[in-house]
């Protein structure tokens, strides 16, 4: 199964169809009049596609258990076509459109059982996804174009030469899958007044800038220290939203002092100068995150899905 522990939790839906074609309206009529033979067709196959819903994973060797928290099947008559929509939510980490199409596929087979004794010609067709909302693909166009970013690490050691740097290479290849680009990387060493001018410098040409390293609680740990003043807003859900993910996946993530807030138009990150806290700080707030720059701009907020 694919790995989806660093994804982020969001409100999913997905909405499937699938057809039913009878060959005669005699059998539209039954289903209708509630005549034929087996029972309720409508009420049997919806049964069925709530069952097979809740049980995709089971079915479908590579898909998730997830929590389904929400199931709506509607029907449609149209001449000799009985269309099946099924519309699924959850709020978790993967998308709901394999359990959709599953349902749909249960619904239309459970229709042909049950017909199949009044009729011999029935077709099932066109079985496929309608839409979906609230995976990376659903933000993708929300994202403003052309942001400019810088990354900066602080470290002693690394600025040294003593190790290499790894973190800030994880935050220039998340930026740059998200379409950011990276105008500057530098290592820097953890000196209160050089990252203060930095920040400065970077925010003059640069929407985002995100500094790795020095949130810690160490003696030399000053990044925090350094942006906290200048910062003209602070931005506490992204802080609370990066330490919550990390605390999910490593109970030391309480410990750091990750910061975001504005200068003018820039956003300014601090982040852990760890390889997998930097990784699992960016996986928590990106894409997301970018929605930003359209506030900044005047823009309204725009709620997917």
């Amino acid at each position: 199964m694919v790995d989806i522990t660093h994804k982020v939790t969001t409100l999913r839906t997905a909405k499937a169809q699938a057809i039913v074609h009878v060959s005669s309206a005699e059998t539209i009529a039954a289903v209708v009049e509630n005549r034929v033979p087996k029972g309720n067709v409508f009420e049997m196959a919806k049964v069925a596609g709530l069952f097979a819903v809740k049980n995709t994973h089971i079915t479908i060797p590579d898909c998730h258990p997830l929590p389904v928290e929400y199931t709506a099947v509607e029907y449609e008559i149209d001449g000799l076509e009985i269309r099946i929509f099924i519309t699924v939510k959850t709020v978790y980490k993967t998308g709901v459109e394999v359990e959709a199409m599953h349902g749909a596929s249960v619904i239309a087979l459970t229709m042909y059982d049950m017909l199949k004794p009044i009729d011999k010609g029935i077709v099932i067709r066109e079985i496929g996804l309608v839409e979906k909302t609230g995976g990376k693909s659903s933000f993708k166009d929300k994202n403003p174009k052309e942001i400019q970013a810088a990354v900066v690490v602080c470290s002693d050691s690394i600025s040294k030469g003593i190790k290499e740097d790894k973190a800030g290479k994880v935050i220039v290849d998340k930026l740059k899958t998200h379409g950011v680009n990276v105008t500057s990387y530098e290592v820097i060493p953890d000196e209160l007044e050089l990252i203060r001018a930095r920040t400065f410098e970077l925010t003059e040409s640069n929407q985002l800038v995100i500094f790795t390293g020095g949130t810690g609680l160490s003696q030399r740990d000053v990044t925090p220290e350094a942006l906290e003043p200048i910062l003209e807003r602070r931005i506490p859900g992204v802080e609370e939203a990066i330490r919550s993910y990390g605390q999910r996946i490593m109970p030391f993530a309480m410990l750091s002092r990750s910061v975001a807030g504005t200068i003018g138009d820039s956003i300014v990150l601090a982040l852990p100068g760890s390889t997998n806290g930097a990784k699992e700080s960016m996986d928590a707030v990106f894409p997301h995150l970018l929605h930003v720059f359209k506030i900044l701009k005047g823009a309204n907020h725009d709620p997917i899905g």
